[in-house]
């Protein structure tokens, strides 16, 4: 597979086979990526980063990590990170309430990384696939001494990349996230594309 694009403000899903790899490049340096991966045999059983975060031992992922589904079994290895390694496991995927909370119109539905998730696995043929925590690649999440936890923008480098594993038969999908209305994505809060790359083993 050639080099695809994840669109601003949108998702994409897609299958891959265990032991392919896929190359995420935050292309724009800013750009976080909400990335789910479900069995595709069984898409109740997917990744879990409640599951990880226990196998792990830590909150932010790091290069060799196996990614825990929701059964404790491996679903993708993060074999490769030259982002800066800041990613967070513990922020659920935007959704229209987020948006309306901070002050977005609710008669509007602003783009958000849940309908995004169910749009894109919708293409793929899944319908009514849960909405799990989701792999904010690139997003910076820091803890605070005091336990206060705020989104600053990321630190990632403009065409770094994260290189990410299958260890199952799997279908990705991924999240150029919308929000625009705080520092999630930079501070001048642009939303951009992304890229991804689907390498054989």
């Amino acid at each position: 597979m050639t080099i695809q694009t994840i669109p601003a403000r949108r998702g994409v899903a897609f299958h891959v086979e265990a032991g392919q790899s896929v190359k995420v490049i935050n292309t724009h340096g800013s750009q976080v990526v909400d990335t789910w991966a479900f069995n595709a045999a069984d898409v109740s059983e997917f990744l879990s980063l409640e599951h990880y975060r226990v196998q792990a031992g830590r909150v932010v992922p790091q290069k060799g990590d196996a990614m825990a589904t929701n059964k404790r079994r491996p679903i993708l290895t993060l074999t490769e990170d030259t982002s800066g390694g800041v990613h967070d496991t513990v922020c659920a995927a935007c959704d229209r309430y987020r948006y309306w909370s901070l002050g977005h119109p609710e008669d509007d539905v602003h783009d958000n990384c849940t309908d995004n998730l169910q749009a894109a696995l919708a293409s793929v043929g899944v319908e009514g696939a849960e909405t799990p925590c989701p792999l904010n690649l690139f997003q910076n999440v820091p803890g605070r001494p005091d336990g206060a936890m705020v989104i600053e923008p990321p630190v990632s480098v403009k065409g770094g990349h994260v290189m990410l594993r299958a260890e199952m038969d799997a279908i990705i999908v991924f999240s150029a996230c919308p929000m625009d209305l705080s520092d999630t994505n930079g501070v001048d809060r642009v939303i951009h594309d992304a890229h991804f790359e689907v390498l054989e083993a």
